[in-house]
Parts: C-alpha cells; sequence; structure tokens
C-alpha cells in the first residue's frame, strides 16, 4: 500500500513525476483521489484523452466544485459537445460564463463564441466581442484569431480588411490552426504562395482532421488548389 500523498516529501514527488508515465499517471490519480482539485483536473484530462469521458467529466465536476477555473471550463465543453454527458448548450454557456467572469482566459474565449453563435444563449455579438477582447489581451490565440473574423466579416465593427491580417497573423505566431489557415489564404489572395504554403504546413501540424477536410475542400475550390497539397 503506497504512502498517504500528504507523507510524501517533495522530492520524492518530483521523483515520481520524472519518472515513467505511469509512475506519473499513478501520482496524478493519488492525488485526485485525495481531493486535489489539480490533481483532479488533469486526472480527468487523461482520462479523457483515452476515450473515457464519462470518468472524466465527473472528475472534471469534482475539481469544478472546490472552484478550479479550467475543470469549470471542461464541464462546459463537455455540455457543449456531449463528452461524457448528454449535451446541454445552456448549461455549457453557464459554466463558460462563469468561468470567464471569474477571469479564465478560455472561458472568456468559449462564452464570447456561444455569444457569437447564439449556442445556449441568446446572440449577442457587442458581447461576444468585448469577450474575445479580454481573452486576446490574455494572449488567447484562438481569440485573436475570431476578432480578425469580427474585422472582416464587419460584425459589429466596420469591414477592415488590413486589421484582420493582423489579427489572423498575430493568431497563426500564437499557435492557432485557424490562424495558420486564415493568415494562409490572407497571403495567398496577396500573391504570396510561398508563405502560404509554409503556414498551410504549420497548420497541418495541429488541425484537427474535421478543419483538415473543410480547408482541403476549400482549396480545391479556391485560385489557389495547388496549395492543398501542402497539407497533410
Amino acid at each position: 500500500m503506497r504512502e498517504p500523498l500528504d507523507s510524501i516529501s517533495p522530492q520524492e514527488i518530483a521523483a515520481r513525476l520524472s519518472g515513467s508515465p505511469e509512475a506519473r499517471a499513478a501520482l496524478i490519480r493519488e492525488g485526485a483521489e485525495a481531493g486535489v482539485a489539480e490533481a483532479q483536473a488533469i486526472h480527468g484530462q487523461m482520462l479523457l484523452d483515452t476515450g473515457d469521458a464519462r470518468a472524466a467529466f465527473a472528475w472534471f465536476n469534482k475539481a469544478a466544485a472546490q472552484g478550479h477555473l479550467m475543470a469549470l471550463n471542461m464541464v462546459g465543453r463537455c455540455y457543449d459537445l456531449g463528452w461524457g454527458t448528454p449535451v446541454n448548450k445552456s448549461r455549457a454557456a453557464e459554466c463558460f460564463r462563469i468561468a470567464a467572469t471569474r477571469g479564465l482566459d478560455w472561458g472568456m474565449y468559449n462564452y464570447a463564441t456561444a455569444l457569437a453563435l447564439g449556442d445556449g444563449v441568446p446572440e449577442d455579438k457587442p458581447a461576444a466581442l468585448d469577450w474575445f477582447e479580454k481573452a486576446a489581451a490574455m494572449g488567447n490565440a484562438k481569440a485573436v484569431n475570431y476578432i480578425g473574423s469580427f474585422h472582416e466579416d464587419g460584425w459589429v465593427v466596420p469591414c477592415d480588411r488590413v486589421k484582420a491580417a493582423d489579427c489572423y497573423a498575430q493568431a497563426a505566431e500564437g499557435g492557432d490552426f485557424r490562424g495558420q489557415f486564415n493568415h494562409a489564404r490572407m497571403l495567398a489572395e496577396s500573391g504570396d504562395l510561398k508563405g502560404a504554403r509554409d503556414w498551410l504546413i504549420r497548420c497541418g501540424e495541429t488541425a484537427t482532421e474535421a478543419f483538415l477536410d473543410k480547408t482541403r475542400l476549400w482549396l480545391r475550390n479556391s485560385r489557389w488548389p495547388e496549395l492543398e497539397s501542402a497539407l497533410p
């Protein structure tokens, strides 16, 4: 039987965290079962990553009940996407709202997305832009990309493709795959096909398969179908 977590020295904890994946996972589970909110949130993410969404949802809820904001955001994601629980867009939006008002940039981004789309809450694009800007100020690259869409499409603010292109470039540099695609798209429109290809390659490294499918189709029907070969 292992020692209680609170009796383990910091040195032993560090050693186990630097050990095998199995040792790290075991330590995180011990922490979760001992009631450590951070460990509960991490354990929930590990379970989600391995396909046990129902158990992940339960652990996220345990951590959220202790005020862990990322866990609360993940409870919202579970409700939003049906991970381990039936889809409930209004509950998802409420989780995001609380996490946002308590200062979590991912809560701000997700709540802003819900407001922009009218997903679980009445559509409110001005409020969405305000939350995206708050998240962007904290360095959230996905929020910066979404702000670019507001400027490109003229939502709430006047249409400004120069501002949009700048946002997409920032989001791309920040590692957001949607920002990387949008930056590539703008570069292609300006005639810089080499730059566009380079950013599409980077986009393909982290984008979801669903996003890549849409991107391939878009490129196939664009003025630059040859750029599709930049994607995996």
